[in-house]
């Protein structure tokens, strides 16, 4: 007997899927992945990426389009993952640019990735 999962956890394993196909879609593209949901009292960045001497924080959204999942993003968000990757600097510091990106996860259609989507303020 399956017992029917509430929306929230449904989210939940909707994101955590999404973040698992972004993370391998990245390593076929060549990048080092060096966090998976990196937590922080500021927010949270899904994944933590390095491509040559660039660090890259990187948003997943999982939804049943792009635009939808384009949409997601707020600039609320985006301070907060810009407020966790100079959190995370600041323990790691090495001399790299720094880059926020996102993907797109869709059904059946590849990953979108965003490269540079949007400035630090």
């Amino acid at each position: 007997m399956r017992f029917p999962l509430n929306p929230r956890k449904r989210a939940y394993l909707k994101g955590q899927w999404g973040e698992k196909v972004a993370a391998f879609y990245l390593r076929l593209k060549g990048y080092e992945i060096l966090e998976n949901r990196f937590k922080t009292p500021l927010g949270e960045i899904d994944l933590l990426a390095r491509k040559g001497k660039t660090l890259i924080a990187i948003e997943v959204k999982s939804r049943s389009s792009r635009e939808e999942a384009l949409m997601a993003l707020t600039p609320f968000q985006q301070r907060r993952i810009e407020k966790a990757l100079l959190f995370y600097v600041r323990r790691h510091p090495f001399p790299l640019d720094l880059r926020f990106d996102v993907i797109l996860i869709c059904p059946w259609k590849w990953p979108y990735h965003i490269q540079g989507a949007w400035l630090s303020q």
